[in-house]
C-alpha cells in the first residue's frame, strides 16, 4: 500500500485541528529517562562487516529498517561490506589489508559492526594455533581501523551458532564450542580496544533450543546448513543488535476511555476523537512506525515466538476502555484489521500483529532496504572489484561511469526508502457487529 502524500498527511492533521479535539499533547518518551539513549545518533554512517552470513544482507537490513521506522527523523546511512568465505585474513575478495582500504576506510564509517570467526576455526575442533591465528588478526584489524577512522564507535559481534542443537555434532565438543571460544577472545579484544561486544551465538542457541522443542521438524530449517541463518534466525540476530543498541521497544501507546471520551494515554502519537454515528471514531498520527516481520512465514513466526522478539522491539499497544460489552470491528482506513470483544480491547491490543496500513508501510521500508543493498553488491562486487584488473583507458572510464549512475540510482532509492519510513495520518473505527 502506498503511504499518502506529506501533503495529504498535512492536510489531514490541519482537519483534525480544526474538525477534532486533540486530546494528546506531544508524545511522552516514557521509557526514556530511565533507559540509555539509543546507540546511533544523527549524521552517523553504519558500515556491517563480515563474512558470508553479514554477506546474506538479512540481518543488517533488518536493522536498517527498524531503524528508519523507529526513528524516521534520524539521519542514518547504512551499508554492508561482507563477503562470503572471509576469515580475519581476508579471503575471496582480497587480504584482509585490501579488504580494509577498499571496502571500509573509504566509506568513512562512524559505527562500524565486525562480524568474523565462523571460517577461522575451519569446521574442525579448536587448536591453539588456530586460536592464536584468530586473535592475532582480529587485532590487526582493530590496530589498521581505529587509527584511519577517529571517533569510530565498534561493535565486534561474536560469531553466530553454528548448529549442533537440532543435529547432533559432528565431533566432540561441536563447532559451535570452537565459536564460542572465539567469543571469549572478542571480549577481551574489545576491552583492550575499547570496542562493545554483541552477542550474536548465546539468542541463536536459546532460540534453536525453545524452537527443536516445539517444531522438532521446522527447527533445523532455520539454519539449513548448520551455518548460514534464513530469514528467521537473523530477525533473532537483528534483535540481539538493536537490544546492544538500547533500540526502544515501544512504538507507540494508546488508551481511550470511550465512557468519558479521553485520552488517558498516548505516547510518540497524537490522538483526535472524533463525533462518531455507530461507534468510536479518532484520527492518529504516529511519531513511528512498527518493525517489519512478516509472520505469514512459519519460520518467522516460530522465531519470534521463541524468542519473544515482538513484545521486546514491537509493541504497539492499543487499549480502549468504557464500551459496552459485545464484538467491534476494528477499522484503519475503511477497512478491517479484525474483530475483538470488549474485554479484549480494554485489555490491549497489539496492532503489530495485525495486517495494518502501519503494517504494510513498514514491510515497504524493508523491501527498499534489501534492493538498494542489492544494487551496492553489485555496484561493489560485480563492477569495482570484478572489473578492477582491466586497467585499459575505456573500461576504467566506463567502469567510472557505470559506478557513478549506480551510486546516483542507489541513492534514489533511499531516498524513497526514508519516504516510505515517514509514518501517515490514520483514520480509525470501533464499530459495534453485536455480541
Amino acid at each position: 500500500m502506498t503511504p499518502p502524500s506529506p501533503h495529504r498527511t498535512r492536510f489531514a492533521l490541519f482537519a483534525a485541528l480544526l474538525f477534532g479535539r486533540w486530546l494528546a499533547g506531544p508524545a511522552v518518551a516514557s521509557d526514556a529517562p530511565t533507559v540509555a539513549p539509543f546507540a546511533l545518533r544523527d549524521g552517523d554512517r553504519v558500515l556491517f562487516y563480515g563474512d558470508s552470513i553479514t554477506d546474506q544482507n538479512l540481518y543488517n537490513a533488518f536493522v536498517e529498517s527498524f531503524v528508519l521506522t523507529r526513528f524516521p527523523a534520524l539521519q542514518v546511512s547504512f551499508r554492508h561490506a561482507g563477503w562470503g568465505g572471509d576469515s580475519v585474513g581476508g579471503g575471496g575478495g582480497g587480504k584482509i589489508d585490501l579488504r580494509l582500504q577498499r571496502d571500509v576506510i573509504p566509506y568513512h564509517p562512524t559505527v562500524l559492526t565486525i562480524m568474523l570467526g565462523m571460517n577461522d576455526g575451519h569446521y574442525k575442533a579448536l587448536d591453539p594455533e588456530t586460536l592464536a591465528t584468530y586473535t592475532a588478526g582480529y587485532a590487526h584489524i582493530l590496530d589498521t581501523i581505529q587509527p584511519a577512522l577517529p571517533g569510530l564507535r565498534c561493535y565486534l559481534i561474536q560469531p553466530s551458532a553454528y548448529d549442533d542443537v537440532t543435529r547432533a555434532p559432528l565431533f566432540a565438543g561441536g563447532y559451535n564450542a570452537v565459536l564460542i571460544r572465539f567469543a571469549q577472545e572478542l571480549a577481551a579484544l574489545a576491552q583492550s580496544h575499547h570496542c562493545q561486544v554483541v552477542d550474536f551465538n548465546t539468542p541463536v542457541v536459546n532460540a534453536l533450543t525453545q524452537a527443536k522443542v516445539l517444531d522438532g521438524l521446522l527447527a533445523p530449517k532455520l539454519i539449513p546448513d548448520r551455518i548460514h541463518p534464513g530469514p528467521a534466525i537473523h530477525l533473532v540476530m537483528a534483535a540481539a543488535l538493536l537490544e546492544a543498541w538500547n533500540a526502544p521497544g515501544v512504538v507507540t501507546t494508546v488508551e481511550i476511555d470511550a465512557a468519558q471520551m479521553r485520552v488517558p494515554r498516548a505516547e510518540f502519537t497524537h490522538v483526535a476523537l472524533l463525533a462518531g454515528a455507530d461507534g468510536l471514531v479518532w484520527d492518529q498520527q504516529d511519531e513511528r512506525l512498527p518493525m517489519p516481520m512478516n509472520r505469514e512465514d512459519s519460520s518467522i513466526a516460530l522465531a519470534d515466538r521463541v524468542a519473544g522478539i515482538t513484545p521486546r522491539l514491537n509493541r504497539e499497544t492499543l487499549k480502549v476502555s468504557g464500551l459496552a460489552g459485545g464484538r467491534y470491528s476494528l477499522q484503519i482506513d475503511g477497512a478491517a484489521v479484525g474483530t475483538f470483544t470488549a474485554t479484549e480491547l480494554a485489555a490491549g491490543l497489539n496492532l503489530a500483529l495485525l495486517n495494518t496500513p502501519m503494517a504494510r508501510q513498514a514491510d515497504a521500508v524493508l523491501l527498499l532496504a534489501l534492493k538498494h543493498n542489492r544494487l551496492h553488491t553489485v555496484r561493489w562486487r560485480a563492477v569495482e572489484v570484478g572489473t578492477a584488473e582491466i586497467t585499459t583507458e575505456p573500461v576504467t572510464r566506463l567502469r567510472g561511469q557505470l559506478m557513478d549512475e549506480m551510486d546516483a540510482e542507489e541513492r534514489d532509492l533511499i531516498r524513497d526508502e526514508r519516504a516510505r519510513a515517514q509514518p501517515a495520518s490514520h483514520h480509525y473505527e470501533l464499530v459495534a457487529t453485536g455480541t
